[in-house]
């Protein structure tokens, strides 16, 4: 099964303070960075990285990451849903069975997480979701048959949450290799 994975990073950052494509941790290494690695490391062929805000300065930051690659979306103020819909859109034309998505501000996801989801999500037809003790966390992973129906469904700044909760997602527990924390403000 080929897998395809979606950063979504196009946001403006606002409770942050700048956009979380060009956040750092205190060793100075991007989140973005640590999330491609993980996503790679975790069974991801490609990594579509979905920008927005400061669109020409985070093109430049993804294209000196290996295995990444930029997608645009040009009205990412929109919220969470335009940049779940140039993902899924950037993923269909692509080989993958499943999309595996995760915002940048998860810089804390190990490979560990992302394997054991994809892995649960056997096929093209299944949902799949980290959860940490029970709350629903990411990585999220979508089978292409989902694509259309999960795009044509988001809307504002609520992602794919209301799909995956009516859809049969499978939870898969990761309590066990992560606090599934991310990370909105700085400290």
């Amino acid at each position: 099964m080929i897998s395809c994975a979606i950063v979504l990073a196009a946001g403006a950052g606002r409770r942050y303070g700048q956009p979380k494509v060009f956040a750092t941790d205190t060793t100075g290494r991007l989140w973005l960075e640590r999330v491609v690695a993980a996503l790679r490391a975790g069974g991801c062929d490609e990594v579509l990285v979905v920008i927005g805000a400061d669109a020409d300065r985070a093109r430049g930051i993804v294209a000196g990451i290996d295995g990444a690659r930029s997608v645009d979306v040009v009205d990412w103020a929109g919220g969470l849903s335009s940049s779940v819909r140039a993902g899924l859109t950037a993923a269909a034309a692509t080989d993958a069975d499943t999309a595996v998505i995760a915002p940048v501000d998860v810089p804390g996801m190990p490979s560990t997480v992302v394997t054991r989801v994809l892995r649960a999500a056997s096929d093209p037809a299944m949902l799949a979701r980290a959860v940490f003790d029970g709350r629903p966390g990411h990585p999220v992973v979508i089978g292409r048959e989902h694509w259309a129906a999960v795009a044509a469904s988001v809307q504002g700044d609520s992602g794919a949450n209301r799909y995956l909760e009516t859809h049969g997602t499978l939870p898969v527990e990761c309590a066990d290799l992560w606090d599934g924390a991310d990370t909105d403000t700085r400290r």
